[in-house]
Order: C-alpha cells, then structure tokens, then sequence
C-alpha cells in the first residue's frame, strides 16, 4: 500500500489553466473567461518624466474625446469617462459580451502642483496622452560659480 498526499483541488478555468486565489483577487474581470458579468475597468496609465515634462499617457480604446473628462486640483489628477454599449444589440440576439461599458475614474497624486495652463492634452488611436510642464520655481537651474 503507498500512502499519497490530498492536495485540494484549485479552481480550473475552462481554458484549463489553474487559477490561484492570488490570480482571483487581481482579475479586474470576472471568475471565468467563460462569465461576461462587467467588472470594473481601469485603463492602463503610464506616468513618466523626461526633459522636464511630465507625460501621462492612458489607453483609451474606442473613448471618444467627448467621453472624456481631465481635473486637476492641487497636484491631484483625475481622468474619468464613460463609454456605452451599442443600443442595436439587444440581450435577446448576444451570444457573448466582453467589452466593457459603464464609467471609470483614475486620480493620480503628481509630484509638484498642477495649473491648467501648463497642460496639454491629446487624444489619438484610443491614447490619451498629457504633457505636463514644470513649473518654473522647480526646475533644473545651473548655478555659476564666482
């Protein structure tokens, strides 16, 4: 007689794949690829700093311009949006729905104090992109030696 080990099964995706309670709780999505319940979307932001600029750059797909909404308070930073779905589908003709619809919000705390005057804002191939400049008082001077 052999003795073996119980290891408890792990939840199975239909895919196949294990899914582990850590991969559960940072899914943005549902349990299973299979489910189509929304979750909540948080578009992916890149925030970096070069030649004294500062570029936020958010993946919008399929957000229109007018769909979007930039605050600045302080050095807070908040994009929010809205996107819906198309009203011709009905739920009685939807064999599967996997994009997402609803609003967002993402705040972002900047490093120095924020002025509208100073930002730029674009909005292109589903990227909304700002640039950001310094504020004078902060950047970079060379001091001369006597």
């Amino acid at each position: 007689m052999y003795l073996t080990t119980c290891r408890p099964q792990r939840a199975v995706q239909p895919s196949g794949r294990n899914l582990s309670l850590f991969d559960e709780f940072f899914t943005p999505f549902s349990r299973f690829a299979g489910d189509t319940t929304a979750g909540e979307y948080r578009p992916p932001v890149d925030i970096y700093e070069k030649d004294e600029k500062l570029h936020v750059e958010a993946e919008l797909p399929g957000f229109s311009k007018e769909d979007i909404k930039i605050d600045v308070k302080g050095n807070l930073l908040t994009i929010t949006g809205e996107r819906t779905n198309d009203e011709a589908v009905t739920d009685e003709k939807s064999y599967r729905r996997e994009r997402m619809s609803g609003s967002f919000q993402r705040s972002f705390k900047l490093p120095f104090e924020l002025s509208e005057e100073r930002i730029t804002a674009t909005h292109k191939d589903g990227v909304l992109r700002l640039l950001v400049e310094r504020p004078e008082e902060l950047k970079a001077r060379q001091i001369t030696i006597n």
